[in-house]
């Protein structure tokens, strides 16, 4: 075996270690270099120097290879060693070993660097299951790099060193494409930074192939800044001169070369955007492949978009203010707004006009990443594919019709939000908010209010600190045309949350004489309002039906040919909505991580005031919202209904035969009874009787009956609706209960066949004459007598409110009578005598008799009218012939025997009893009847009504509202709002604290 000594010490060795001086260690053969461990003697015994690293020696890894230095080789001492003095016999053993010794380096070296490769080769992890997330020109490498005949051409280890390649730049470039394909913002693109920004904010910026070429841009317009100066500072000769076309010849070349790398990048980004847009949307159709971090980026969003909805609904009380983040778009009618949302959103969701206002309310869209481009309305269930023209069209329509509705009568913008979301591959996670656009002017159709209302609708939005301004510009009109910029100017002086757009810029660099004008614009100098960010972006060429990647092509092709970006005047990370976009969402997210635990704070203070104010005013109730409250209305009001089914039969026909004869009894008195007892006999008498009842059940008693039926429905419904339960009876419900009973009874109709065959029965039962026993007769006889008593009451009152208080009533109570009152109680007085003359006069005076009453009266100085007489001989005949009737009615209580002998040789003639008894029989029939049908039918679907009814108003937000009112409604409704948004904001933070 061969020994090494000083001289054989290799170049590797002698890097790695340095003299150590009086101190003996032992070296294993593992602590040397793996290109020096074939060519090293190793024994026990053997001493050497102690190995020290040098402090710039890094640390060997796959990405990174350790620089080769250059030093003195390392002395080493092999103990005693006996000097032999045959030089001749030691010079060739000396050259016999140094031709081992590189023979023996030459192959071990190269077998060391092979299996070192395979080592390295082997660590690497196995990305086969991984590959179709990496583009396909990673996996062609080793098509292009012959790695086996690289490392057998290797000669020695600098050699070798020398042809590994560059893992740093291969480091680099994994970082790269782990960034592009990263569910984050991608690229990082850069905001334009203002005077008062840090550094760090520019280090933020310059991240990404878009950050290489703003360096790059930079570096360059340095140059070109030194070389004026240089030129300012020399003299004119013509070597100064010469310096200068150099200077200027090398900044053109610079700027030809950076346009050159913008394409070419521009390229490359463009395949590689499509292809991870196309891997995006397959990582999020693969459920079974456990990427739990992408679901939680999606979702995150649409709970931050749920928090928003819920605020809007919201109403601010207790000083808390909705200031989380979102984007605000405002800028002048026409300029632009709704174009730029549309490329931000990758689709033609909106309704489009030609100089006509088509947002007539906020538009809320809320963007996410989604395996399929779909849109979707906060309160519809219906999606609408994006990638479909007739979906397109159909989604335009909604929305329009959304804000037509919203629209009240006489107005022409409205602030209800429209609340939309659009989800796809590839867009960028934000929630923007499109305003209806400023006008100048008020036209014909508009209200008068317009322009106030528009202001004070952006205003709102934009009052809010944490909402970020997308002010848009259009470029294709004057700039002090402009309304929008001074507004904005108003809302945000520093310019901390705006982002300034220039849209139509194809159609600026047309236009405009001056384009520095531009440049101007672009760099924030033009306007006094100041912006975060400013951009320039073409949304179209005016073309309604052009298709977003018709557009995103025509904006790259013009800007890539664009003299406003060769030139400088803009820069590249300044232009197209894909920058735009991007910037746009790291603003937007940067702001939502700012403020969205101190609004969490602001709710949860909220919640603990509300809290101590339901205690000390409700300490006994359960904090019940509004549609809890509902809820428990409605089950009261259902047992109600039960209840009502359950009412026995007998109190039904009670209150049916009562209510039914109230309504009738003045009929049967005044054009059944009264007519035929001024008949001569009895056979005229049950004529007259059987005729008039046959007409008054054709025509009247069956609708009467039924009316009666359902009043009393309507009457006992009310009845256990309005019911005072004691003290479990919550006025509260007081108001719906009165609605759903009104809208119940008028939904509600009676079944049309029941009179038909209720005039059947009713008509059957007045035919009958028989009485059966003597207990009926008595009951007729009861039921004829109060009826003739309270017939002869209200006559009573009648005849005293015609002649006034008596004598006795005068001297008491010292009342007078009217000089009307006075003539009538004359008359009175004259007929009365009559009457006693002629106990059986008929109903009607004669004319003879009216002019000896006139005469009679005149004679005592009292003038009086013919109409006077007949109405006062009216009510006077009324009372003696009801008078007569009660005492008839009394002599034939003894008169059954008689009628069951049909009142043969009996002066006593009591038909009339017989009369009232077919009425209470029929009426007894009657309510029995009607009994049946509200039982059995008419109950049930007053039950059936009152169920949906109740089912509308559930599902009618405004008639709740209008029903169930008060503080204590109001303060639980809050109370359950503010519990809501604090718990959603809390699940959102600790998403947003995973994500990071």
């Amino acid at each position: 075996m061969l020994r090494a000594g000083p001289s054989g010490a290799c170049a590797v060795c002698r890097s790695l270690v340095s003299v150590a001086c009086g101190k003996k260690v032992k070296l294993p053969l593992q602590k040397l270099h793996l290109v020096s461990r074939s060519v090293h003697y190793y024994r026990p015994g053997l001493k050497v120097q102690k190995l020290v690293l040098r402090p710039s020696a890094h640390q060997y890894s796959s990405f990174s290879r350790a620089p080769f230095r250059r030093t003195k080789l390392l002395t080493v001492k092999h103990g005693h060693q006996l000097q032999r003095h045959f030089w001749v016999t030691r010079l060739a053993s000396r050259l016999l070993k140094l031709r081992y010794i590189v023979l023996g380096s030459a192959v071990g070296g190269g077998y060391t660097a092979k299996k070192t490769y395979d080592e390295w080769k082997d660590m690497l992890p196995d990305l086969s299951e991984y590959k179709w997330i990496i583009p396909d020109f990673v996996w062609e490498l080793d098509q292009h790099i012959d790695f086996e005949k690289f490392s057998r051409a290797l000669p020695d280890a600098e050699d070798f060193a020398k042809l590994l390649p560059d893992f740093e730049k291969l480091g680099e470039s994994f970082g790269f494409l782990k960034g592009l394909f990263s569910a984050g913002p991608a690229g990082e693109t850069a905001l334009k930074v203002t005077t008062n920004q840090t550094f760090e904010n520019e280090k933020q910026h310059k991240k990404g192939l878009l950050g290489e070429l703003i360096l790059l841009q930079q570096q360059i317009q340095q140059h070109e800044e030194e070389v004026r100066r240089a030129a300012g500072s020399f003299n004119t000769g013509s070597s100064q001169q010469r310096r200068k076309a150099t200077e200027r010849e090398k900044a053109d070349q610079l700027q030809e070369e950076l346009l050159r790398t913008q394409l070419k990048y521009q390229r490359i980004l463009e395949r590689l955007e499509k292809e991870n847009k196309e891997l995006r949307k397959l990582v999020l159709q693969k459920d079974d492949k456990g990427i739990h971090h992408r679901s939680v980026k999606k979702s995150l969003i649409d709970m931050y978009s749920e928090v928003l909805d819920i605020l809007s609904d919201y109403d601010a009380n207790y000083n808390t203010q909705d200031h989380l983040p979102r984007v605000i778009v405002v800028g002048d009618q026409s300029a632009g707004k709704t174009s730029v949302l549309e490329m931000i959103a990758q689709a033609r969701i909106f309704p489009r006009g030609s100089g006509e206002m088509m947002t007539r309310s906020p538009v809320k869209v809320t963007l996410s990443e989604g395996p399929h481009h779909v849109a979707m309305f906060k309160d519809s269930s219906r999606e609408f594919d994006l990638t479909k023209e007739d979906d397109l069209a159909a989604l335009r329509h909604e929305i329009e019709i959304r804000m037509r509705k919203s629209v009240k009568e006489g107005q022409t913008v409205s602030a209800e939000t429209i609340s939309l979301s659009v989800k796809g591959p590839g867009l960028q996670r934000m929630v923007l908010v499109d305003l209806p656009g400023i006008i100048s002017t008020v036209t014909a159709g508009m209200a008068a209010d317009t322009k106030e209302t528009i202001f004070s609708i952006s205003k709102a939005y934009m009052l809010n600190p944490n909402a970020i301004i997308l002010c848009i510009q259009d470029g294709s009109v004057d700039a002090e045309r402009s309304i929008v910029t001074d507004l904005v100017s108003q809302m945000d002086p520093q310019g901390k949350r705006t982002i300034f757009v220039l849209t139509k810029v194809d159609l600026a660099e047309k236009n405009v004489a001056s384009p520095n004008r531009i440049q101007q614009i672009i760099e924030g100098k033009l306007f006094p309002m100041k912006a975060l960010g400013y951009f320039a972006v073409v949304t179209g060429k005016g073309n309604s039906s052009e298709s977003i990647d018709s557009i995103k092509d025509y904006e790259e092709e013009f800007f890539q040919a664009s003299k406003l970006v060769k030139t400088g005047m803009l820069k590249a990370h300044q232009v197209t909505t894909k920058n735009l976009s991007l910037a746009v969402s790291d603003c937007f997210w940067k702001m939502v991580r700012e403020s969205v635990e101190q609004q969490a704070d602001a709710f949860k203070a909220t919640r603990f005031n509300l809290e101590t104010e339901w205690k000390n005013n409700y300490p006994r109730l359960r904090e019940l919202d509004r549609n809890e409250l509902f809820e428990k209305a409605k089950n009261e009001i259902l047992d109600e209904v039960i209840s009502l089914s359950q009412v026995t039969p007998k109190h039904w026909e009670a209150i049916l035969q009562r209510t039914l004869w109230e309504r009738v009894s003045t009929h049967v008195i005044e054009n059944i009874y009264l007519p035929a007892a001024q008949t001569v006999n009895a056979g005229t008498f049950n004529t007259t009787v059987d005729i008039k009842l046959k007409q008054w059940t054709d025509k009247q008693l069956p609708h009467k009956a039924v009316e009666v039926a359902w009043d009393t429905l309507q009457e006992e419904f009310s009845r256990f609706m309005t019911e005072q339960k004691g003290k479990e009876h919550d006025d509260i419900f007081d108001k719906l209960k009165q609605a759903v009973k009104e809208e119940s009874i008028k939904r509600h109709k009676w079944n049309e066949q029941a009179e038909d065959s209720l005039r059947v029965i009713q008509h059957n039962a007045l035919e009958d004459r028989s009485i059966s026993d003597k207990q009926q007769w008595d009951a007729a006889i009861h039921f004829m007598e109060e009826t003739l008593q309270s017939r002869l009451k209200d006559t009573e009152s009648v005849i005293y409110d015609m002649v006034g208080p008596d004598w006795k009533e005068r001297w008491l109570y010292w009342t007078t009578r009217t000089a009307e009152q006075a003539t009538r109680s004359e008359t009175k007085a004259e007929l009365e005598k009559m009457i006693k003359v002629n106990e059986d006069h008929p109903a009607y005076l004669a004319s003879d008799e009216v002019t000896t009453v006139r005469k009679n009266l005149e004679a005592r100085g009292v003038e009086v009218d013919p109409v006077l007489i007949k109405d006062t001989w009216h009510q006077v005949y009324r009372r003696h012939f009801l008078k007569s009737a009660l005492g008839h009615c009394n002599l034939c209580r003894r008169g059954f025997y008689y009628y069951q002998r049909h009142f043969v040789d009996s002066e006593l003639e009591c038909n009339d009893v017989v009369l009232f008894w077919r009425i209470q029989r029929m009426l007894s029939i009657t309510a029995n009847t009607l009994r049946q049908q509200l039982t059995n039918t008419e109950v049930r679907r007053l039950e059936k009504n009152v169920k949906e009814v109740l089912e509308d108003f559930a599902e009618d937000g405004d008639k709740k509202v209008n029903l169930l009112t008060g503080k204590r409604v109001q303060l639980a409704e809050d109370l359950k709002k503010v519990r809501e948004i604090q718990e959603k904001l809390e699940a959102f933070i600790e998403a947003l604290h995973q994500e990071k």
